[in-house]
């Protein structure tokens, strides 16, 4: 029988709302030179992230919090379809837009970047897919791992393509870790882990862009003004910042020489602006509204909710590894966002779905008999 519906947990709640007033609180710091230098309006990107983000991410985290999450098992392979059809379009003239020599963005009568919305529709698919396999079927090659690999493989391509190798590391990242909850052998992780690095190596050697950003990544001083700049700007943000910080609004990192300020890089000036003690927080907080997310996942009985909530949990994870690991020099400069706290309507509204459905999953009357421990 289904459970009562309840009320939304609100720890998860709690988490979730103090990270994105941080974020846009830094937003409005780390964007302003930018967009006074490009808009003469030093608060431009923060109110479009208001407007097209903010706003539209409200609407939707309160529409999938009250929806019952299990109606979009009846529409999983309309996610996997909608999702390939979406990184197909990238490559139409007309529709795909290109920026910074990656086609990741569409014009469909607003411009969005549909690797954001991949992530939430393929895991709907993958959750629905595990959900309908008993755990013996889970664990074959047949029934389990090829067909499993053949729906991933095809996102993948379609990604490596574009190319937008952060986000498909990404997806992949959230699928697999649904895929082990769902019980499949510890072996096959490991073969796809030498797999993956095989498939990481390739493109570097195949690609220049990521064998410079590779070489980059290893020895950040050898190109301080060309392609190691990036980096670099980096260190000199987070190193000034020390344990304290220059004090909000006193970044100079921010002023025209830290590329993509407000997006992949808006760490830097946190660290930079409001120092370690404030980045840790940070980092805590966000690590925090991930284990509450797994948390939720464990405590419902229904296998779609329980994959679905570890899939996202892991999406906010692995991306904000992602993301501040590249800033700090721990990997390459992979491009992904800060979750809530980077500029990019986009982002902010994808993963505004996904926790509005985590939302509906923290409802079921299953989780207020489940331990509220950490």
């Amino acid at each position: 029988m289904r459970g009562e519906r309840g009320k939304i947990d609100k720890k998860f709640l709690g988490f979730l709302i103090a990270i994105v007033a941080f974020g846009l609180l830094m937003l409005l710091s780390a964007s302003g030179p930018l967009g006074y230098q490009r808009f003469h309006d030093s608060a431009y990107f923060f109110k479009h992230q208001l407007l097209y983000g903010l706003l539209p991410g409200t609407i939707l985290f309160i529409f999938f919090s009250w929806l019952d999450y299990r109606k979009l098992e009846k529409y999983a392979s309309v996610a996997l379809i909608g999702s390939i059809v979406l990184l197909v379009l990238v490559y139409i003239p007309g529709l795909g837009m290109n920026f910074g020599g990656s086609g990741r963005w569409l014009n469909l009568g607003i411009s969005f970047q549909p690797s954001e919305f991949v992530k939430i529709g393929f895991l709907v698919y993958v959750a629905a897919w595990l959900a309908k396999r008993h755990e013996h079927e889970a664990k074959t090659l047949q029934e389990g791992l090829f067909p499993f690999l053949l729906s991933l493989g095809v996102v993948m391509i379609l990604l490596i393509l574009q190319p937008n190798t952060g986000s498909m590391a990404v997806i992949v990242g959230a699928s697999l870790a649904a895929y082990f909850i769902a019980g499949a052998p510890v072996s096959w992780f490991l073969a796809l882990g030498a797999a993956a690095a095989g498939l990481v190596a390739l493109l570097i050697k195949l690609t220049p862009y990521r064998a410079a950003r590779f070489l980059t990544f290893l020895h950040p001083e050898l190109d301080p003004q060309g392609i190691g700049y990036h980096i670099n700007q980096a260190y000199l943000a987070i190193g000034s910042g020390g344990l304290f910080g220059l004090g909000y609004g006193h970044s100079r990192q921010k002023y025209l020489y830290l590329p993509e300020v407000a997006g992949d890089s808006i760490f830097a000036v946190i660290a930079e602006e409001m120092g370690l003690v404030v980045a840790l927080m940070l980092m805590a907080v966000i690590g925090l509204l991930v284990h509450r997310i797994f948390v939720i996942g464990k405590a419902t009985a229904d296998p779609f909710g329980r994959f679905l909530a570890v899939g996202i949990a892991a999406w906010i994870g692995i991306q904000t590894f992602f993301n501040i690991a590249s800033m700090i020099g721990l990997m390459p400069i992979t491009g992904v966002t800060l979750p809530f706290v980077s500029y990019g309507s986009s982002a902010f509204v994808a993963m505004s779905i996904a926790c509005g459905i985590v939302a509906s999953i923290s409802r079921e009357k299953q989780l207020w008999h489940a331990s509220s421990s950490w």
